[in-house]
This record gives C-alpha cells, sequence and structure tokens, in this order.
C-alpha cells in the first residue's frame, strides 16, 4: 500500500491539501510567509490599518529609520515608505535627481504625493512573496530611502539647515545632528568671532 505524498511547493499551496481541505488563499498564504519571515530577521514590526498591512521599521545609517507599508492584496503586494517631506528649495535639482535614481532602481520608483512629499513604491504578484523577495524588496526599499537622504537634504533643505546650524553655533548647542554637513555648514566662524 502506498502513502499519499504530502503536497509541497508553490504548485501544492494552490491546490488543496491532504485531507480535502481548502488550502487557504494566495494572501493568508504570503501574509503567513510575511509574518514568519519579520520574525526570522527580527525586524520590529506590527499590523497596519489595513486588512492585509504589515508597518515595518528598518534601521538605517543616513536616515535613523524608514517605516515601510507592505499591503498584501490577494493578487498583488504593494510596498510603499516616506523618503522625505516636500523640499523647501532647489524643486528642479531635486525632482531631477530622484528621476534620474527611478533609472536604477529594480522594482521601485520614487513617486511623490499630493503635498509633494517623496514616498518609494512597489509591486510584486502576491503569489511570489517568499523570503528571499521579502528580504530583496526591503533592501532596495531601505537603499532607495537611507543611501540618497543625505543627497535629499542638501538638495532640498540647504538653507534651513544653515539657519539650524547658525542658531545652534550662536547657543552654544549640540550640531551632531548636522555633522554629516559640517563641510557645507561650517564658515569657521563662532560666537566670539561674530
Amino acid at each position: 500500500m502506498s502513502q499519499t505524498p504530502t503536497p509541497s511547493g508553490p504548485a501544492a499551496d494552490s491546490e488543496h491539501f491532504v485531507g480535502g481541505g481548502a488550502a487557504p488563499d494566495p494572501a493568508a498564504r504570503a501574509g503567513a510567509r510575511t509574518a514568519a519571515y519579520l520574525e526570522s530577521v527580527g525586524l520590529e514590526w506590527e499590523p497596519g490599518a489595513r486588512e492585509g498591512e504589515y508597518v515595518v521599521t528598518l534601521p538605517g545609517e543616513q536616515k535613523l529609520k524608514t517605516v515601510v507599508s507592505l499591503v498584501i492584496g490577494e493578487t498583488t503586494t504593494s510596498v510603499m515608505a516616506f523618503v522625505i517631506r516636500n523640499p523647501d528649495e532647489n524643486h528642479e535639482a531635486f525632482y531631477r535627481y530622484l528621476l534620474r535614481k527611478n533609472l536604477r532602481l529594480t522594482g521601485l520608483a520614487y513617486a511623490i504625493d499630493t503635498d509633494g512629499d517623496v514616498y518609494v513604491r512597489g509591486e510584486l504578484p502576491t503569489d511570489a512573496v517568499d523570503d528571499e523577495r521579502l528580504d530583496r524588496l526591503f533592501g532596495v526599499v531601505l537603499a532607495a530611502a537611507d543611501q540618497t537622504f543625505n543627497e535629499l537634504l542638501t538638495l532640498g533643505f540647504l538653507t534651513s539647515m544653515k539657519k539650524e546650524w547658525a542658531w545652534r553655533i550662536s547657543r552654544g548647542e549640540s550640531t551632531r545632528n548636522l555633522d554629516a554637513f559640517r563641510h557645507l555648514l561650517d564658515d569657521g566662524e563662532r560666537p566670539a568671532d561674530r
């Protein structure tokens, strides 16, 4: 007497389980895979407000953290993360920089909302959600938000940063949060020099 083989792999997931029960829908499978992946890699996450939404916090280097919304739908899984607010100045160069970066992004694109705030967004088929794709997806999102952050600050907020620097120097406050921009902001003057 032979045993019925236990189905495994993607084809089995879309069929019936041994014992006659229906397999979970693609979104349920992707949700279970996502939760297991997030736990296994130790990323901070919580359920979002929307059905199938996972809100994931990715730690950064240039940007302290990037909060990602991953929404698993029946056929499409979308990802979106806030990058930076609408620039104060130099809009043309700021957006040109982002458009050029779009050419090199894999599976994602920069976009702006009605307020001009910048996001990175992408989609993948829900039935393609697995550990490898999630790892790649979160890596690309983090790179798109974190690795461009200082350049975007310089392009769109330099005047504000100079004012902040001068204010902090004049009051003897720490300039630590602006250290990455010291070469652009420090004119060598100190309060006693003025």
